[in-house]
């Protein structure tokens, strides 16, 4: 058995501009739920990691964050899914404290209150942050084209320190973790030729605009 960590926004949820503040605001994105109850149906365990700074803001309360956790949890469950735990950061991007990532604390905590074993693990995120928590963690990091992903990538995928894996959304994430494919070093899929082509594209000059057109055509 092995855990997959999962970040919220932009992967399970889509992302909002001004933070999701409410169970209304909540919106699935297509298959997660799905791809969670498969995870679960496989025989590995499903943790949550997930940046809330919206508490730190005054927008939310921790007790209405924790009622989104209780209803996601509840949303999987029908679905046949079952997520362990949320561990989430409540502190402001500046707090200088050990969970909020790209930090590894959520995951850590995770080992030592859960007994999740890290060496084995993934973490399936939309962030370069995401990835870097993963592999300060010692866990193989995917990242998702969904919610920050695209421009994530775009911008950001030379902070970090060791290799990862792409996939279009965690759908596909969840592909390439039952298929193994998260340990394969070295073996560039599709997806993952097309967005370093596109970052290494010099005309046109937008890079995302190059990458969508390429994904367009993958999907």
């Amino acid at each position: 058995m092995s855990t997959i960590f999962i970040d919220r926004d932009g992967v399970i949820n889509e992302n909002r501009v001004d933070y999701v503040k409410c169970w209304e605001e909540f919106r699935f994105l297509p298959g997660a739920r799905e791809a969670i109850a498969q995870v679960t149906r496989a025989g590995h365990r499903v943790i949550v990691c997930t940046n809330q700074a919206a508490i730190a803001r005054g927008l939310v309360s921790v007790e209405i964050v924790e009622e989104i956790h209780q209803r996601l949890i509840a949303e999987v469950a029908g679905f046949g899914g079952a997520i362990e735990k949320v561990y989430y950061c409540p502190h402001p991007k500046d707090g200088n404290c050990s969970c909020r990532k790209p930090r590894p604390g959520l995951l850590l905590r995770a080992r030592d209150e859960l007994g999740a074993d890290l060496s084995d693990a993934v973490f399936v995120g939309d962030s370069m942050t995401d990835v870097r928590a993963a592999l300060a963690a010692g866990v193989r990091p995917i990242l998702v084209l969904t919610g920050l992903g695209i421009e994530q990538f775009r911008d950001h995928h030379r902070e970090a320190s060791g290799p990862f894996r792409i996939a279009m959304n965690l759908q596909d994430a969840v592909e390439v973790f039952l298929r193994g494919r998260h340990a394969q070093a070295g073996i560039q899929t599709t997806l993952e030729r097309a967005c370093y082509a596109a970052l290494a594209m010099t005309a046109p000059s937008d890079p995302l605009s190059m990458l969508h057109k390429r994904l367009a055509m993958l999907a």
